[in-house]
């Protein structure tokens, strides 16, 4: 398979590094958080700001939008949870069950539930109804850094600093399954449109990859970067995936044997300058991070 990459644009605005990326309720609409706690909306057909601003108390650290009820939950350094109403433009309630950071939030429909991950190693799981806590679950001594359900949300796999990988039943939240997947740190984790496979990615700058139909037996260790490893997240169609690096470059991969197709970098592509922390993948793959640009990229076959 053959590539190309194209940068459409250079959307900026951030006073400081961009951590987090979501989509938005309009097609083209993406919300960004970083450093400066600032949540910015932007318009990736116009590659403008939109007439979205907010400023929350501390930085920025994940964003998650809810669908059903036009809310958008932002996670921050203090392990403040913010939960803001698009509808009426109102913060409508905050969450206060993390004592760290909160890296990761996730919403399941099926469930009815968002979940929160912090640096205090608690996972906080919340009725979307009541917007209040349902569980708060103790994982693990180390940061947890990122989750990822699976396309049937029957799995949740749960990236932590400490390089275990858990994975629990979305039902009962009971843990299936924990293994080591990295040396110091697990940063990112991603299950495959396939249904077969998880894909993990951490500080040892490794991608790998683990078979969901043999208890997540280990199966490929690539060498994917030369720093840690932040994101990993699939094209609309499956068909590609592209990972994210503190080595200041996004890599694009081809889905079917995750063998290696293109890299973005400032020498070729005229990409970022500095760590590489977040991505989103709607029409266009979206990348951020320390440089406080977001770059819009086409990628095509």
């Amino acid at each position: 398979m053959k590539i190309s990459a194209q940068q459409r644009a250079n959307l900026l605005g951030h006073q400081g590094a961009v951590y987090a990326l979501e989509r938005g309720p309009e097609p083209g609409m993406i919300f960004s958080g970083g450093a400066d706690k600032m949540i910015t909306a932007w318009d990736l057909l116009s590659g403008g700001n939109l007439p979205f601003l907010a400023r929350l108390p501390s930085p920025v650290y994940s964003l998650c939008y809810v669908p059903e009820k036009n809310l958008l939950i932002a996670g921050t350094s203090s392990g403040a949870v913010h939960l803001i109403d698009l509808s009426k433009k109102e913060e409508v309630k905050i969450l206060r069950h993390h004592t760290a950071q909160v890296f990761d939030i996730r919403y399941s429909s099926v469930h009815g539930r968002f979940y929160t991950l912090g640096g205090d190693g608690t996972m906080a799981v919340c009725s979307i109804e009541s917007l209040s806590a349902i569980r708060l679950l103790k994982l693990s001594s180390s940061k947890l850094r990122q989750m990822d359900m699976d396309l049937g949300q029957t799995e949740l796999a749960i990236a932590c600093g400490d390089g275990d990988i858990h994975i629990l039943d979305a039902f009962t939240l009971q843990e299936k399954y924990r293994f080591n997947g990295h040396e110091f740190s697990a940063n990112a984790v991603r299950f495959h449109p396939n249904g077969k496979t998880l894909l993990t990615g951490g500080k040892d700058a490794f991608l790998k990859s683990w078979n969901r139909e043999n208890q997540y037996a280990p199966m490929k260790a690539i060498p994917a970067h030369n720093f840690a490893i932040y994101r990993i997240l699939f094209s609309p169609d499956g068909l590609l995936f592209a990972t994210a690096s503190r080595d200041k470059t996004l890599k694009i991969w081809n889905a079917s044997d995750l063998s290696f197709l293109l890299r973005l970098d400032k020498e070729t592509y005229s990409g970022h300058v500095n760590s590489v922390n977040t991505l989103i993948w709607t029409d266009s793959l979206v990348s951020a991070g320390d440089d406080r640009s977001l770059l819009v990229w086409e990628i095509k076959d």
